[in-house]
């Protein structure tokens, strides 16, 4: 048995979404397999939200939050493990930004940038998305993104429409 210390864990955080069947129970469902892992502790969890399709409009309203959590996986391997986790809830990737049960983006990596075919780190897109931007912004507004605070990038974000559904951080262990 070896132990590990904190020099052996990574701060990463996720962003959780879905807009199919029970979201926030999927979210929940997500978040508890995470956290039951030896290698990964979700450490923070946002507020629940209510957020306005992006992309594809035509569809029902997103449920979204964000988590903190400590790793000792490597990037590929948290996202595989979101990708898992995904399969498991029966996530289908039928077209892009589409309705969906759970999807589950690594957002950032401590301060590493990644790129990789399947992997980029920060995530691409996040700093244009309000629906990311708020949950972040409750467990993480000092994280630096691109050379800005997530609490900065958010003051420029499009948030209309994005309703606090759960003020409770603990809504994913009811």
């Amino acid at each position: 048995m070896s132990i590990s210390t904190e020099r052996d864990w990574s701060v990463a955080t996720l962003g959780l979404g879905g807009n199919i069947g029970d979201p926030v129970s999927a979210m929940a469902r997500a978040l508890t397999t995470i956290d039951g892992r030896e290698d990964c502790r979700v450490t923070a969890v946002s507020r629940l939200y209510r957020t306005p399709p992006w992309g594809k409009t035509d569809q029902a309203d997103f449920f979204n939050s964000c988590a903190l959590i400590k790793t000792r996986l490597e990037p590929q391997a948290l996202l595989r493990l979101c990708l898992d986790i995904e399969r498991d809830m029966k996530r289908v990737r039928d077209e892009r930004w589409g309705p969906r049960t759970i999807d589950i983006d690594v957002l950032t990596y401590g301060e590493i940038e990644f790129a990789a075919d399947d992997l980029q780190i920060p995530h691409p897109r996040m700093l244009q998305r309000g629906f990311v931007l708020m949950p972040l912004a409750d467990i993480g507004r000092e994280i630096v993104v691109q050379g800005k605070t997530v609490a900065a990038w958010l003051e420029e974000a499009d948030v209309k429409g994005i309703e606090t559904v759960d003020d409770a951080t603990d809504w994913w262990r009811r």
